[in-house]
């Protein structure tokens, strides 16, 4: 078995990306599976905004926002034709993620929370709040919905993916955190 410290830099550098990239196919494909326990009221965890924000807490804005761009177009993607007969557009979750994304990067650098477990499940906590609010005023502004009905499918949809995206947080921020501390300890 190589270890990763007998590669070379840029060695290193492609296995760095490889499980990088592979642990985004891996919450792409967790979006699509309702295994037994990771549903509250039919909402799953918000599996590619979790991976944002392990991403995006020890790293600049550019790097939070291009990150959950890229990840919210993907998910824009998988779900476009998920809706028959819709208007052509639906709410956009690159938007969301994209800011997501920046907020968790600022909060990084601000040094108001400490980088553990409780402290990444309140941040992806508040964040899938604020995620689905921004996806709730992308309904309202397009008037595709009455705002009555985007109000009542808010507040259980936000509640119920905080929580249960919160709870899950760890499963994903704590291997990515190990893996890029150690990558990082490589580099210097």
């Amino acid at each position: 078995m190589i270890k990763i410290s007998q590669l070379s830099p840029l060695g290193q550098e492609m296995v760095s990306w490889a499980v990088t990239i592979g642990s985004v196919i891996l919450c792409t494909m967790l979006l699509l599976t309702r295994m037994p326990g990771t549903a509250l009221l039919g909402i799953g965890p918000h599996w590619l905004l979790i991976w944002v924000v392990a991403w995006s807490v020890k790293r600049t804005i550019f790097q939070g926002a291009i990150a959950g761009l890229a990840l919210g177009l993907i998910q824009d993607g998988m779900t476009s034709g998920l809706i028959e007969n819709t208007v052509s557009y639906l709410p956009s979750h690159a938007l969301s993620l994209m800011v997501v994304g920046m907020l968790t990067a600022c909060i990084k650098k601000q040094k108001y929370i400490q980088e553990d477990f409780i402290s990444i499940a309140l941040i992806v906590f508040g964040m899938a709040i604020l995620a689905e609010t921004i996806t709730a005023f992308q309904h309202i502004l397009v008037g595709s919905r009455e705002l009555a009905e985007v109000w009542i499918s808010h507040q259980r949809i936000a509640l119920s993916s905080a929580i249960i995206s919160s709870l899950w947080a760890p499963i994903i921020y704590y291997p990515l955190n190990l893996w890029w501390e150690r990558i990082k300890a490589f580099e210097q």
